[in-house]
């Protein structure tokens, strides 16, 4: 799975404005919807916060990596947001989430997904890479932080 093939400047946001984890759900969906990929945004929601409901995707170190299968997709499709004030996701850390990362994936598929965020965690372990992120003001900056 290369990151080049599923991230460009369209689908990233570095002025997230939500104030709660269904607000940030929904910016970020928003932002997979206008690439045309998500056939039933209300669908995809609903598999979204169903998925949190099951387990939070609030990671640690001001990251979340909401993800969920549904049937309003028919190939992987992700986004990435960043939010300057931080947002509660209930995390593993219990610390505000600043920088998303978000991947719908179809129902009848695993290995990309599962490969996409094997790459994406690689990037994000390292701590300059998450403060790079944080300072970006464009997309530009960000996928610059992914080698893109």
């Amino acid at each position: 799975m290369k990151l080049k093939n599923l991230l460009s400047q369209s689908v990233i946001s570095t002025d997230l404005s939500g104030t709660s984890k269904e607000d940030v759900i929904g910016e970020l969906l928003n932002i997979l919807t206008a690439t045309g990929k998500v056939s039933d945004r209300d669908l995809a929601f609903a598999d979204l916060m169903n998925r949190e409901r099951q387990m939070s995707t609030g990671m640690q170190f001001g990251v979340a990596i909401p993800h969920a299968k549904t049937k309003a997709v028919k190939e992987l499709v992700a986004c990435i947001g960043v939010h300057k004030k931080g947002v509660e996701f209930d995390s593993l850390d219990e610390k505000l989430s600043r920088i998303f990362i978000m991947t719908l994936s179809p129902v009848d598929r695993t290995g990309p997904h599962v490969q996409f965020l094997a790459e994406i965690s690689m990037v994000l372990k390292s701590k300059d890479a998450r403060a790079r992120l944080l300072q970006a003001e464009t997309p530009k900056k960000v996928l610059e932080v992914f080698g893109l």
